[in-house]
């Protein structure tokens, strides 16, 4: 809903309901807490075109390590949303 291109394929999860969404904007609109942002170790990005689950060092290779599907190289901007520091 908030990203349109066809590399925003996505879902991250959150570390409080452990729950994967398109956005951080999504979860906070359904979820009654805001999202809560992963350790970078956790396996907290999916795939949305194979389901491949990965930690942030294989999400920032900017593309599925499993079906090669790029995602979008702007999300790096939201890294910190995303992701524990």
């Amino acid at each position: 809903m908030h990203y349109h291109t066809e590399n925003d394929v996505v879902a991250l999860a959150c570390a409080q309901c452990h729950r994967y969404f398109a956005c951080y904007q999504c979860h906070d609109a359904i979820m009654t807490h805001k999202f809560a942002p992963a350790d970078p170790t956790a396996k907290s990005v999916m795939c949305g075109v194979c389901h491949q689950t990965m930690d942030y060092q294989d999400y920032s290779q900017n593309e599925c390590p499993n079906c090669h599907h790029a995602f979008n190289p702007k999300c790096v901007r939201h890294q910190d949303i995303y992701f524990e520091s």
